[in-house]
């Protein structure tokens, strides 16, 4: 008999989110009948649709609201809806796995319900919920507290867990006390088939020279008030001759642009906003070097960023601060920034770069053939499908977790 799955996640729509969207296109073409429940959003706002055989359910978006109230009232609202469409699901066409995807880690209290009546729960660890909240407000405290008894929580009530990265799983094992038989790494690589260069487009270097370009999220911890003082700082030393694109966006996005008012960058420095996947190849094509301004902390070094695997995949040098998880997806495909002196470490690194082509192809080959060899999503598939069996019961041929 066919196995039914539901995926849940809150903070972003599919098929926006490529790793959930990866995951339910891997776990369809396995036999798995897949949907997905995730809030209406900018750009896909269909209460209902199917795509690629993938059924997909839109619940109303939580306004976004600031404040301890306000994202407790965004938490209850986002809860209320998952559980209301869950069960509308599960009566209507079932599920035996209920997969939660976080931010933030109370998803469990939906499928708390299901689990009486049989359905295993799957924890798919994308953040570190307590190193971010530190991340983005410098302390720890009351709510720091709250966010560990919630992860503590998700890990008691999940059959198993799929991470991102190693550092994942050790939080998992350690933090969580889970059985390592249940803990799997499912790395979110680009997918090669569908994620390919395209010829570059001068226009894009806005009349410059060389092009810099970041793609991502735009939050508290992203650092792109970092990248918007690079720019201007090579702006001071007379470097009128490179273009940074940002594209992305998020909660910083506003301030990022008044910043950079603020400093003169206008005419150095562009805020995209989201862009089609169509527009990201043409950016990613015509870049020179890759920028990952990540602010030093513990949930980034911890972390793994889809955009470093993206940059690789399209052979481009990077540039990043020193992390464990940058270091080990990157390696020799990136220079790495002395988190102590910022600014100007980092807009010297990529001068030097700019300043030497044949080191950036050097570095863009060892990129391009590291996600080939190792960090496309295809080898992220074994271990989604072990751990998918692993829950059902089943038993698999394939890559031990690792």
């Amino acid at each position: 008999m066919r196995k039914r799955a539901l995926i849940i996640v809150e903070n972003a729509s599919v098929p926006f989110d490529s790793r959930v969207w990866k995951e339910a296109l891997s776990l369809h073409r396995s036999g798995y009948s897949v949907a997905v429940l995730c809030p209406r959003q900018r750009r896909y706002e269909r209460s209902r649709e199917t795509l690629d055989g993938i059924e997909i359910y839109r619940h109303p978006a939580a306004p976004e609201r600031s404040g301890a109230v306000g994202y407790l009232s965004e938490y209850v609202c986002a809860l209320f809806w998952e559980l209301l469409y869950a069960s509308w699901i599960y009566f209507r066409r079932g599920f035996d796995i209920l997969q939660a995807c976080n931010p933030p880690d109370d998803i469990f209290l939906v499928a708390l319900p299901f689990k009486l009546m049989g359905v295993k729960f799957v924890f798919d660890h994308h953040d570190a919920a307590p190193e971010l909240y530190v991340a983005k407000f410098s302390r720890a405290g009351f709510i720091y507290d709250v966010l560990l008894t919630l992860e503590r929580w998700t890990y008691r009530v999940s059959d198993v867990i799929l991470c991102t990265n190693q550092s994942y799983k050790a939080l998992a094992i350690k933090r969580g006390r889970v059985d390592p038989r249940n803990v799997f790494v499912v790395r979110n690589g680009p997918d090669l088939a569908t994620f390919k260069p395209v010829p570059p487009n001068p226009r894009r270097k806005q009349g410059k020279n060389y092009l810099v370009c970041y793609v991502g999220t735009m939050g508290e911890q992203d650092g792109l008030d970092i990248l918007v003082d690079v720019a201007a700082h090579l702006k001071r030393l007379g470097s009128r001759d490179v273009h940074f694109t940002c594209v992305g966006d998020g909660p910083e996005l506003p301030r990022l642009e008044s910043m950079a008012r603020d400093k003169d960058v206008e005419d150095t420095l562009t805020f995209t906003g989201r862009v089609s996947d169509e527009e990201l190849r043409e950016i990613l094509s015509t870049a020179d070097v890759c920028v990952n301004p990540d602010k030093p902390c513990q949930m980034n070094s911890i972390s793994t960023m889809i955009k470093i695997m993206e940059y690789m995949a399209f052979s481009k040098p990077i540039v990043q601060f020193e992390s464990v998880e940058g270091r080990f997806s990157a390696q020799d495909a990136s220079l790495y920034a002395d988190p102590r002196n910022q600014v100007v470490d980092f807009a010297s690194k990529i001068r030097w770069l700019l300043e030497n082509p044949a080191e950036r192809a050097r570095m863009g080959t060892i990129g391009r053939k590291r996600v080939e060899e190792e960090l496309a999503w295809d080898y992220s598939v074994a271990n989604l499908l072990a751990a998918y069996d692993k829950a059902a019961g089943t038993a698999r041929n394939s890559e031990a977790r690792t």
